[in-house]
């Protein structure tokens, strides 16, 4: 099923993330991971781009696992580090496994390259563009509630990303954020922009106080006070951290539930044990 149908139901979604090993040979642990959090049911899964590339052939392997246990997949595809010819031959591997859903990505920069440096792809609305003329692919970008780390401001951040759902995105997740009302704030900017898809809010349960500094440098997200004591508080008592995280980023969704946001997507980092426990504590609110 296409994400934006999904969408459209009455009732919120609940989708989390997975990713691929991040070295070949270490592929059974984390499709054990991946069919422990399809077995709760969500209503998709999306399954990163193996980091750089690397181990991206996975990728396909796990959408398809996915779609294997009756779960919706979104397959993540970057394309800065990639020719046309990589993405075209991605695009027709993902068509031959039933792949649907596309969330189209730029991708990282390597060491010492630009995003203006002469590539296929510079950003991720050509990519979308290519993905929605290949055809039969629902289109999915990144969105920053706070603004992509690379944009001067706000208001560039909002041009491209406008430009981005002009190539023919129809849906849109957004980079986790830990404070809503940076969300509201976005999404009234962005309807003002003339920005209408949907947005599926991206939630990252902390369970570990030492990912937030690479969750701040990668994101841009900022650190509210009150999730800022709790590290403080919890952040050298590991199962503390791991329950005190998971409880905020629960009270963060059941807040943007309320607040009429239909979509919500768990950063689980291959945990099911994270993903039940989210689950289970919003099993009534989302009728599960």
């Amino acid at each position: 099923m296409k994400i934006t149908e999904l969408l459209s139901q009455p009732r919120p979604t609940l989708s989390f993330e997975v990713f691929p090993p991040k070295k070949d040979g270490d592929y059974s642990p984390i499709r054990s991971a991946v069919e422990e959090i399809a077995r709760l049911r969500p209503d998709y899964m999306s399954v990163t781009y193996g980091a750089g590339g690397g181990t991206s052939a996975y990728t396909g392997a796990i959408a398809a696992a996915v779609q294997k246990q009756g779960v919706a997949a979104l397959a993540h595809l970057t394309c800065f580090s990639s020719t046309r010819e990589d993405v075209l031959a991605q695009l027709g591997h993902l068509k031959t496994l039933g792949i649907e859903n596309i969330l189209a990505l730029r991708g990282d920069l390597p060491a010492g390259a630009s995003p203006d440096d002469p590539r296929p792809y510079r950003n991720a609305s050509q990519l979308v563009r290519e993905i929605a003329g290949d055809g039969g692919f629902c289109v999915g970008g990144a969105c920053y509630p706070e603004g992509h780390v690379e944009s001067r401001s706000q208001a560039e951040d909002l041009g491209h990303l406008k430009e981005k759902v002009d190539s023919g995105c129809s849906f849109l997740v957004t980079q986790m954020f830990f404070d809503n009302s940076a969300l509201y704030s976005f999404l009234y900017r962005m309807q003002a922009k003339g920005i209408s898809v949907p947005v599926v809010a991206g939630i990252m349960p902390v369970t570990n106080v030492r990912q937030i500094g690479k969750i701040i440098h990668l994101s841009g997200a900022t650190i509210p006070y009150r999730f800022r004591m709790i590290l403080d508080k919890f952040g050298d008592d590991p199962p503390a951290m791991k329950q005190a995280g998971i409880a905020y980023a629960t009270e963060q969704i059941i807040d943007l539930i309320a607040n009429g946001v239909r979509g919500i997507h768990v950063y689980t980092m291959n945990k099911p044990d994270v993903a039940e426990r989210i689950s289970a504590n919003l099993s009534d609110i989302l009728k599960r």
